[in-house]
């Protein structure tokens, strides 16, 4: 057993520095130590733990000589592959993530879903609190750490700065999340440690890397532990066409040795992809992968923890974000790994004709996987989740759920195109697509769509009952006595609609709304505030009712029970009519809707 280097990643919202971060670490690792201090493998900057020291200086003193960690393997994903292709078995592929925040511009939106997604997969994380020289006013003496710097400040930017802080630390708050500066975290396993830095400057950088080294020393050493002549495990980073090489696979290896001839079994949609290794690819010197112009060199073997381009025939159909496992080639070995990586994607992409409940879609195994937590974790049933743009197909499987359950019946798709044709068909046949780059929104928008949907099928549900109503019968408006009798009538409280029950104020039924005319118009209903004329069979005025007399609608006792359970959407003066009406009927059954 070996001890493997910490797989770190960076995350956060767009243009909040974390290339840059990556970049200044880079630079500051290789100013610090000798040239090659850091090397670049692909989607990896290796940051061996003699390097961390260079940079940290005095600061790692605190450890008294024992790290045992050998270094950090920076994951280098543009973008939302972050998320959406680091995964493996069980959880990220990472072990632990920087946060990145531009300290002036606080939370955005990929910060919240950076968070959630973290959370989510368990991911431990600290916050580089980003662009401190941006703050006015702000000082930076080179020769001193950072929290020397901070205690010559000024007293008002001492201030300032601590108020940008404090933000920080109320959003994740917010989020249910404790955070501290990182001078001031009491304990690491309950507090998030807030590293205050300059990705242009570098301050603060020593700090961070001493937090990490200190996190990943304490907490991850069991987890680091790894097999260094096994098999290869890993997962595609990126699938990208080479020139003169094809289809090639950008993939991390976290686990074992993968060499030059040995049998690659990827997961996959359908059958896995089973290849040979043809070469083994590593960027030539310092060069940056994500560069077109980057030359490769080939190399026999990799050793995890590592990024390598792998190239071997047959990797078109390749997805993002798929399990990676190696073998010698005996038939039997790739059997049983074909069984595992299946296994594996089989946890994320499902498929169930007979369950109830949104249909997911996304453009990466990891990405979808990101989404499928983040809903089971909001408690949000799911029928079916899949890879790819939505099909004719999709809307089908939609239109049969939502037959069923109207709440269920959503299609939420992230980072996925929605073709043109399929956007007009979901309008025709009325359903709901929702999609956005940005996985919470996407279940932000699906929760406001079933709080919209719930409030509607209630509205329904209120109009088909009969509502809380008192009127007056108003003094020298008798139009008719009998056969109906026709009155005016003042809507003192709440509504009435024609064929409404109406009782007097001993509780009894004495007669129901069988007309209601407004001017010369007649009218289905009558609301607070209206006078009107009402016409009502089998009461004669001077008898069963008078001039001036407070009449109620006469609710039934299953309408009742309804409208206690949808009384948020009644007033304050018809819940009052509701007490008062209980308060009447309860005089001769003093057990009347209740329960």
């Amino acid at each position: 057993m070996a001890t493997r280097k910490v797989l770190l990643t960076v995350v956060g919202h767009v243009d909040h520095g974390k290339t840059s971060l990556l970049d200044k670490i880079r630079r500051t690792a290789v100013t610090a130590g000798e040239a090659g201090a850091i090397t670049q493998a692909i989607g990896v900057s290796i940051i061996p733990i003699d390097t961390i020291k260079k940079v940290c200086g005095k600061l790692l003193d605190v450890f008294k000589g024992n790290i045992t960690m050998p270094g950090l393997l920076a994951i280098d994903t543009p973008g939302h592959a972050a998320f959406t292709s680091l995964r493996k078995r069980g959880g990220s592929l990472a072990d632990i993530a920087i946060l990145v925040v531009d300290i002036n511009e606080g939370f955005k939106p990929q910060t919240i879903e950076s968070i959630e997604i973290l959370k989510a997969n368990k991911v431990p994380f600290v916050v580089a609190a980003n662009k401190i020289d941006l703050i006015s006013g702000w000082k930076n003496d080179p020769n001193k750490l950072l929290m020397q710097n901070i205690s010559g400040l000024d007293y008002q930017l001492q201030g300032d700065f601590e108020k940008k802080m404090y933000e920080l630390v109320g959003k994740f708050s917010e989020m249910g999340l404790q955070s501290e500066r990182f001078d001031r975290v009491e304990d690491y396993t309950k507090q998030i440690a807030i590293i205050p830095l300059s990705a242009h400057t570098g301050q603060g950088i020593p700090e961070l890397l001493m937090v990490i080294t200190g996190l990943a020393q304490k907490f991850l050493e069991k987890k680091l532990q790894i097999e260094e002549t096994g098999n290869a495990r890993g997962t595609v980073l990126e699938v990208k066409e080479e020139k003169g090489l094809g289809t090639t696979l950008d993939t991390i290896i976290y686990n074992g040795k993968l060499k030059v001839n040995d049998t690659l079994i990827i997961g996959n949609i359908g059958e896995p992809i089973v290849v040979k290794v043809r070469a083994l690819l590593e960027p030539a010197e310092l060069a940056e992968m994500r560069e077109k112009k980057s030359k490769f060199k080939n190399v026999k073997e990799v050793i995890a923890a590592t990024g390598v381009k792998i190239s071997a025939p047959g990797l078109e159909g390749t997805i993002s974000g798929m399990p990676v496992r190696s073998c010698s080639g005996l038939a039997e070995e790739i059997e049983k790994l074909k069984q595992e990586v299946q296994e594996e994607v089989g946890q994320i992409v499902m498929e169930c004709d007979e369950c109830i409940g949104v249909i997911i879609k996304a453009d990466t195994i990891g990405g979808l996987e990101a989404l499928r937590n983040l809903l089971n974790e909001k408690k949000i049933p799911i029928s079916s989740a899949s890879l790819g743009d939505i099909s004719k197909k999709d809307l089908s499987k939609l239109e049969s759920i939502k037959d069923k359950d109207e709440f269920s019946g959503v299609l939420l798709g992230f980072n996925i195109k929605v073709p043109d044709d399929i956007v007009e068909l979901a309008k025709i046949k009325n359903l709901t697509i929702i999609t956005n780059n940005v996985i919470y929104r996407t279940i932000e928008e699906y929760e406001n769509y079933t709080n919209k949907l719930k409030r509607e099928i209630e509205m329904r549900e209120l109009a088909s009952l009969v509502r809380p109503c008192k009127f007056a019968v108003l003094k020298g408006y008798t139009f008719r006595q009998s056969n109906p009798a026709i009155v005016g009538v003042e809507i003192e409280i709440g509504r009435i609609k024609t064929g409404d029950p109406i009782m007097n104020n001993e509780g009894k039924r004495i007669t129901s709304v069988k007309s209601l005319q407004e001017g010369k118009e007649n009218v289905n209903l009558a609301q607070q505030g209206k006078q009107l004329a009402m016409s009502m069979d089998g009461v004669t005025v001077g008898r069963q009712i008078e001039e001036g007399d407070f009449l109620y609608a006469d609710i039934p006792e299953d309408d009742f029970k309804k409208l206690k359970e949808l009384k948020q959407h009644l007033s304050k003066m018809e819940i009052d009519v509701l007490k008062e009406l209980a308060e009447i009927k309860r005089k001769n059954n003093p057990v009347w809707g209740v329960g």
